[in-house]
C-alpha cells in the first residue's frame, strides 16, 4: 500500500504532510491517544462551531477550545513528521517557525489527505480479497 502525501502551505512556508497506515500507531506511540477517536471530537467541534456562527466565515482561532487546538496541532505535527523525518522531535518546536498556524485552512485539507489514505487502503483491500476468491 502506498501513503499519500501533500505539500499545504502553512504561513508561506509549503509544508509536506503524509497519510498512511502508520499514522494512528505513530500517534498513539507519541500522544498515547487514538486518532480516530480525535479526529472525530475535532471534526465535531468545527462543525458546532460552524452551526453556532454561520454569518462568520473566519472565526479566531481561540473560539475552538484549547483541547481541539492542541488534537488539531498534534495531528498536523504526526503527518508533517511522517513526511519529512527532519521535522523536529516535539511539536512544540516544529509549531515554532510557523507565525500562524490557521486551523480553518489546514484542518480540512489533513481531513481530505485522510480520507483518501483510508480510501485507498479500502481499495486495496478489496483488491487483495477479490485475488484470492478465485
Amino acid at each position: 500500500m502506498m501513503a499519500i502525501q501533500k505539500n499545504i502551505v502553512v504561513d508561506g512556508i509549503e509544508v509536506p504532510f503524509k497519510a498512511s497506515a502508520a499514522i494512528p500507531r505513530l500517534y498513539r506511540l507519541k500522544f498515547r491517544r487514538d486518532i480516530y477517536q480525535d479526529l472525530n471530537a475535532l471534526q465535531k467541534a468545527m462543525q458546532e462551531q460552524k452551526d453556532q456562527k454561520p454569518d462568520d466565515q473566519n472565526p479566531a482561532a481561540s473560539s475552538l477550545d484549547i483541547v481541539s487546538l492542541e488534537l488539531f496541532e498534534n495531528i498536523a505535527y504526526i503527518m508533517a513528521k511522517h513526511a519529512d523525518p527532519a521535522v523536529p522531535a516535539s511539536p512544540d518546536e516544529w509549531l515554532e517557525q510557523f507565525n500562524t498556524f490557521s486551523i480553518y485552512e489546514i484542518l480540512p485539507q489533513l481531513i481530505d489527505l485522510w480520507g483518501l489514505n483510508v480510501e485507498t487502503q479500502v481499495a486495496s483491500k478489496k483488491n487483495i480479497d477479490r485475488s484470492t476468491d478465485r
